[in-house]
């Protein structure tokens, strides 16, 4: 009634190790794909992240030089110098939690992960 084909081990085995290659190799190309995804994001927070600290770094320099000269004339030179400091400082940390909160969100490929762990369930069910 039913055609029962015999294949041996080494046919069954050679089999589960071409499928385990293909779904390794294809785990590597998604991988990658989603790699670089995820580098682009950190990419664009770094970014952000160097600017603020380079806004941060022109704003100590030049609104310390300016502030200081102007404040200078209502309280003591040290104090101006003190409140313009605390002033950029503010400034540069709000832009720098702002490239810290996106730079948060880059995150593993969870996708090739769950991927990956499906296969090696898929791997060992088969094993059996």
């Amino acid at each position: 009634m039913f055609d029962v084909v015999e294949r041996s081990i080494a046919s069954l085995v050679k089999d589960i190790v071409g499928n385990l290659q293909q779904i390794i190799r294809a785990e590597m190309r998604l991988a990658k794909v989603e790699v670089a995804e995820e580098l682009s994001r950190a990419g664009r927070a770094m970014v952000l992240l160097a600017i603020g600290g380079l806004f941060a770094a022109m704003a100590v320099g030049c609104l310390i030089l300016a502030a200081v000269y102007g404040l200078a004339h209502f309280v003591q030179p040290w104090a101006a110098a003190l409140l313009v400091a605390l002033g950029v400082g503010a400034i540069g940390g709000v832009l720098a939690a702002i490239g810290a909160t996106q730079l948060k969100r880059v995150s593993l490929p969870a996708r090739t992960v769950t991927s990956v762990q499906e296969n090696i369930q898929w791997a060992k069910a088969q094993a059996r």
